[in-house]
């Protein structure tokens, strides 16, 4: 054991925060181009279509012209937060495909992915 470096860690403590600011810059470049990209959800069999983004921001809203003459205010109210909440769920997985195996990583580390 040496007593400048107690627990043997390969470089002590400057070893593992360079471990720590290479994985944050990998983190931030997924984040990046996780932010790049959109996914679209779905409901009504198209009916509804919204786009988010990988910062988990909506972009934008389709909703089909038929349903804009419909009486059934809380069918399509329906229609749309069931969208919305697809197009979130399929842009969490942007994130974490971009990180790929550091995903897993995080996860095990309590990071919400």
């Amino acid at each position: 054991m040496n007593q400048d470096n107690p627990y043997d860690l390969p470089n002590g403590l400057d070893g593992i925060m360079a471990k720590a600011v290479e994985m944050q810059e990998k983190v931030r470049t997924a984040q990046e181009r996780a932010g790049d990209k959109t996914v679209t959800g779905e409901s009504g069999g198209g009916l509804v279509k919204v786009t988010a983004n990988g910062r988990q921001e909506i972009v934008s809203v389709e909703i089909a012209p038929q349903l804009l003459g419909s009486e059934d205010l809380a069918m399509v109210q329906d229609l749309v937060t069931a969208a919305v909440n697809d197009a979130l769920r399929r842009g969490k997985g942007i994130l974490a495909a971009e990180l790929g195996p550091l995903a897993s990583m995080l996860k095990m580390g309590g990071v919400d992915l």
